[in-house]
Formats: C-alpha cells, sequence, structure tokens
C-alpha cells in the first residue's frame, strides 16, 4: 500500500521525486506540481483507499453470510442495480444535484439486492440467492445497455466509463461525501463480524445458538448495500475487488475468522484498487483507462489461483490428518 501510494502521488506529468514529496504534501506548495498533488492526486488516493477499503470488507461480509467465495456484489444485482440508479437520471436528462446521487445509488442497490432476496424466497437458501443474483444482475445489466442505447454520444462515453468503473477527475468533494456513510457502516460492521462466524457453522447450527439465519442474511445483505452504494455512485461498479480481497485475507491468515478477516479484507481491498489505478493513469497516458477494468483483468485469475491454493491446502492437511 504504501509503495503503490507514493507511486499514485509521484508519477505522471508533473512527476514529483519521492525525496520532494513530503515538502510539496506540508508547504502548501504552489506551484504546478503542488496544485497537481495537493488538489488532484492526493484526493484520487484517499478516495481509491476509501472505495477498496469498503469493496473489501462488502465482500467479506457476502460470502461469509452465503458461505459461498463466490458470493461478490457483482453476482447479486448490487452493483448492477447501483449503477442503474445513477446512470438513469443522466440518460433521461433529469437535472439532480450531486449529494443526491448516494441516494440514487442507495435506492438501485435496494433494488437489486431486494429482488436477489424475493426471487430466492428471501435468503432461505445461500445457493439459490447466488444462483438468483446473477438472473436479477444480468437483468439489470441489460436495462444499462437500453439506456446506453438511448444516450447521445457525449452521455454515451460517460456512462461507458463509469461502468466500467473510474478515479479520474475525482476531488475532495467525492471523498466527504463519503465519510457519513462510513460513519453509518463501520459500527454495523463491527457488530455483524461475531454473528458471521456463527453463520459459518450452517443455518441449523446457527439457529441451535440463538442467530435467525434468515435474517442475519438480510442484515449482512443490508450492511453490504450501504458499503457498495456510495462507492459506486462516485467512482462506479470497480469490479471484482469485493471478490480478490477477502481470500486475499483468508491466504494470508487461513486459520482465522470472519473477526480477525474483516480488517484484512478492508486493508487488501485498499491495496488492490489503489495498485490498479496506478497503471489505469499511466498506461496509456495521456489517456486514461478505467481502474475497474485493471481490477477486473487482474483480480480474476488472482482470486481462482489463491482458491485453488487454499483447497489445495485444505486437501493436503485431510490427508496429513488421516495418516
Amino acid at each position: 500500500m504504501a509503495v503503490a501510494s507514493v507511486c499514485a502521488l509521484c508519477l505522471g506529468t508533473p512527476r514529483v521525486p519521492p525525496h520532494r514529496l513530503v515538502g510539496v504534501l506540508m508547504d502548501g506548495d504552489t506551484t504546478l506540481a503542488g496544485t497537481v498533488v495537493n488538489e488532484l492526486r492526493v484526493p484520487r488516493l484517499v478516495l481509491a483507499l476509501t472505495a477498496g477499503a469498503c469493496l473489501g470488507a462488502a465482500g467479506l461480509v457476502l460470502q461469509e453470510a452465503l458461505r459461498n467465495p463466490l458470493a461478490v456484489p457483482e453476482m447479486l444485482g448490487v452493483s448492477s442495480g447501483a449503477a442503474l440508479g445513477v446512470a438513469a437520471p443522466l440518460v433521461l436528462a433529469l437535472s439532480l444535484p450531486v449529494a443526491v446521487q448516494p441516494f440514487l445509488a442507495l435506492g438501485g442497490a435496494v433494488l437489486g439486492g431486494g429482488l436477489t432476496l424475493l426471487a430466492a424466497g428471501l435468503g432461505r437458501s445461500p445457493s439459490a440467492v447466488l444462483l438468483t443474483g446473477a438472473a436479477v444482475a444480468a437483468a439489470l445489466q441489460a436495462a444499462l445497455l437500453v439506456l446506453m442505447v438511448m444516450a447521445d454520444q457525449l452521455d454515451l462515453q460517460l456512462i461507458y466509463r463509469y461502468l466500467l468503473g473510474s478515479l479520474s477527475a475525482r476531488t475532495w468533494e467525492d471523498v466527504t461525501g463519503l465519510w457519513p456513510w462510513l460513519l453509518v457502516s463501520a459500527p454495523a460492521l463491527v457488530l455483524c463480524a461475531p454473528v458471521l462466524s456463527v453463520m459459518r457453522l450452517g443455518d441449523e447450527d446457527a439457529e441451535a445458538l440463538g442467530v435467525r439465519a434468515q435474517r442475519a442474511r438480510l442484515a449482512a445483505l443490508a450492511i453490504a448495500v450501504v458499503l457498495i452504494a456510495p462507492v459506486t455512485a462516485v467512482c462506479g461498479p470497480v469490479a471484482w475487488v469485493g471478490f480478490l480481497a477477502p481470500h486475499l485475507a483468508r491466504w494470508f491468515n487461513p486459520s482465522g475468522g470472519a473477526v480477525r478477516w474483516l480488517p484484512w479484507s478492508a486493508a487488501w481491498g485498499a491495496v488492490v484498487v489503489t495498485v490498479a489505478d496506478v497503471p489505469a493513469r499511466l498506461a496509456l497516458a495521456p489517456v486514461e483507462t478505467p481502474a475497474g477494468a485493471w481490477t477486473a483483468l487482474l483480480g480474476v485469475p488472482a482470486g481462482i489461483a489463491l482458491m485453488r491454493s487454499r483447497r489445495r491446502a485444505r486437501t493436503t492437511t485431510g490427508t496429513e490428518g488421516t495418516r
């Protein structure tokens, strides 16, 4: 994270040598380099760290609540619903203040997640929720494609970049808009983590221990929605961060539980988005590519490799235990 942060602040046009970075940040540098670093690169870095942490934590909550390592916001209709809520007013030429966008994303995310749970019987079966979520996500993505067909050329470019997940041209205003949502979701995450550990035992065992599995699953989805929606409103659906970050947390601490994995999943989510945003900004300079394209390109193969390595490790451990 430290290396990626230094690269994000120093590289680009103008280039700032690392030994000058502290002076540029602390001395109120009014040169071009100081203005670019303090007004563009620093808020973009803070947004990448915050968005990645939210997506990483949401991914772990969904995977633990549904007991499925493939349960990610992209496959439950949450990200697609949030993106639809933000893109629809743009195409329909509705003039809305920027402060309303998180609520539009929240409404779309609730719509996508609610449709998934209703179609799956209010979350009675984790596997049914995941399969139904994939169908709901496909339907919402089809609605997004219809909006893209209706959009004019300028709106189409904006929507296309937004749907891939981009941190381009984000300012301190975008960063400060996330803090109220974090103040709501952080205490909920602390209370949710022990319940997730119990839900790993299965619905019947969780019920025997006093946890109502269906209500807990609904609450977990609600917390994930509150984490994902404001990030999607600002950055778009940055893909597969919620898939990769929990697997990294488990891979580095395989004997832990949800309580210990949750902060590490948030940290790894921040690392993934920050690392991905560096090539997104510099690989094809002066043209910027969406950060979500890089997280999907690198995250899916890495996540699958981590899943296979953990499966082999469990198999090896089980074989040795049998011997």
